[in-house]
C-alpha cells in the first residue's frame, strides 16, 4: 500500500513560480512511476509529468515542457512539481499519482494505482 499527500498549492500571480510536493509513503518497488496530473474545472484529468524510479527519467506535456520540473529527493521521500511562469491555464487541482504503467502508456491515468486527494494551483492574471 502507497499514500500519497500533497501540498504547496496556492494562489500565485502570472508568470510567478510554486513548488508542489508529494510525501510518499509505504513501499514503492525500483519498477514504480510517480507522476504529476491535473484537473482543471471544465476538464478531464490530463497528465503533467511523471518519473520513473528505474533510470531517473522524466517525461511532460508539451503544454508544461520548459517550465515544470518533477524532481524525486530521496531525502525527505517526495516527489515535487517545480512550476515556473505560471499561466492561467494551468489553473487545476494538482495530483500526484503512483504506479507501474508501461512507458508508452506512461500519460494514462487510468495505469496509477494509488493517488493524492489533489492541491488546487490558481494562477490570477
Amino acid at each position: 500500500q502507497v499514500q500519497l499527500v500533497e501540498s504547496g498549492g496556492g494562489l500565485v500571480q502570472v508568470g510567478e513560480s510554486l513548488r508542489l510536493s508529494c510525501a510518499v509513503s509505504g513501499r514503492t518497488e525500483s519498477g514504480y512511476s510517480m507522476a504529476w496530473f491535473r484537473q482543471g474545472p471544465v476538464n478531464e484529468r490530463e497528465f503533467v509529468a511523471a518519473f520513473r524510479f528505474n533510470g531517473g527519467r522524466t517525461y511532460y506535456a508539451d503544454a508544461v515542457k520548459g517550465r515544470f520540473t518533477i524532481s524525486r529527493d530521496r531525502a525527505k521521500n517526495t516527489v515535487d512539481l517545480q512550476m515556473n511562469n505560471l499561466k492561467p491555464d494551468d489553473t487545476a487541482v494538482y495530483y500526484c499519482a503512483a504506479g507501474r504503467p508501461i512507458l508508452s502508456a506512461i500519460r494514462d491515468p487510468q495505469l496509477y494505482y494509488y493517488w493524492g486527494q489533489g492541491t488546487l494551483v490558481t494562477v490570477s492574471s
